[in-house]
């Protein structure tokens, strides 16, 4: 154990390989957070002001938004600062702030898409019922639910990896993630691999599995149902079902790259395919919902016509 150490900086040896490209990578990347923001905050003003939207399907959409907001948050503001610098190591505790926030990220958005295909369950297949059971009361400890319950375990996920003695410091990404830091262990680890996957089924898997059984459920509904009744379902559900579709993809290929090397590929491809699931998710999921649910369509639209007008009175 001699070798073993607790470095207080992590190299992140990604970066090396952009090179002279990171100018304008700052100029695109930096666009692109801008983008995001404002589109995310346009959703959330709206649903905000608007109390003809305040629904659940709605507010459940603006939990979505300021998830994209602080999932980006904790990715863009790091990253920006690290394209233009020469050197890029990361403070121990910075390192393990930003792998925290990013995978709360990530299990916020499954949970807030779980809660939502509940709505659409609930919607579709018990109408009747729909006022009685999805209340103010209920929207409330459902959003609750969503915000706490990956927490802890993300939390012990990262305590334990912060525990771990590190006989090296690269990680071969442009952020902090937890395999490639658990992989620097001097120590067996076990104990991390056994939680992780414990954390993993919990907070990805289950949430995957509890969607696919709402869309069934749906699906079996709508077989029985009229063709004007299968467009309504349709309309209704397909901004979900391409949210969960897309993150649903860039996860898998996250967990899927996680295990590999990603010195064997090419450089920009792994930068590229390592961004996915942060930077996809939040600059899609306010276009599919403000461009396909005509009531946020158009109140944007009249929000944007009122601000146009203001100057001219």
């Amino acid at each position: 154990m001699e070798n073993s150490s607790l470095p207080f900086y992590f190299n992140l040896t990604m970066f090396v390989n952009i090179g002279y490209y990171r100018y304008p990578a700052f100029v695109l990347c930096f666009l692109l957070y801008v983008v995001i923001v404002s589109a995310n905050l346009v959703i959330i003003l709206v649903i905000a002001r608007e109390k003809v939207l305040h629904e659940p399907m709605y507010i459940f959409i603006l939990c979505l938004s300021i998830n994209s907001l602080y999932g980006s948050a904790g990715f863009f503001l790091r990253f920006l600062r690290d394209l233009l610098s020469d050197t890029h190591l990361i403070s121990r505790p910075a390192c393990f702030t930003q792998i925290y926030v990013i995978y709360t990220y990530a299990s916020y958005e499954l949970t807030i898409l779980s809660i939502m295909a509940y709505d659409r369950y609930i919607a579709v297949c018990q109408p009747l019922h729909y006022h009685n059971k999805m209340t103010s009361k209920m929207v409330s400890k459902l959003a609750t639910f969503a915000w706490i319950y990956p927490t802890f375990p993300i939390a012990t996920c990262a305590y334990l990896s912060f525990r771990l003695p590190f006989c090296g410091n690269k990680i071969p990404k442009v952020f902090c993630a937890n395999w490639p830091v658990v992989k620097l262990s001097c120590v067996a680890t076990v104990i991390n691999n056994i939680v992780g996957m414990l954390v993993t089924t919990s907070t990805v898997f289950l949430p995957l599995a509890f969607v696919l059984y709402t869309y069934l459920r749906i699906l079996l509904v709508c077989r029985k149902g009229s063709s004007e009744f299968k467009s309504k379902v349709l309309q209704s559900c397909l901004p979900h079902i391409v949210s969960f579709v897309n993150y649903s993809i860039t996860t898998f290929c996250d967990i899927a790259l996680s295990r590999y090397n990603f010195e064997e590929l090419n450089p920009f491809v792994a930068v590229i395919l390592s961004l996915e699931f942060v930077v996809i998710p939040p600059i899609l999921n306010p276009l599919v919902y403000g461009l396909k649910l005509p009531e946020i369509k158009r109140l944007i639209f009249k929000m944007l016509s009122c601000s146009k007008t203001i100057p001219n009175k």
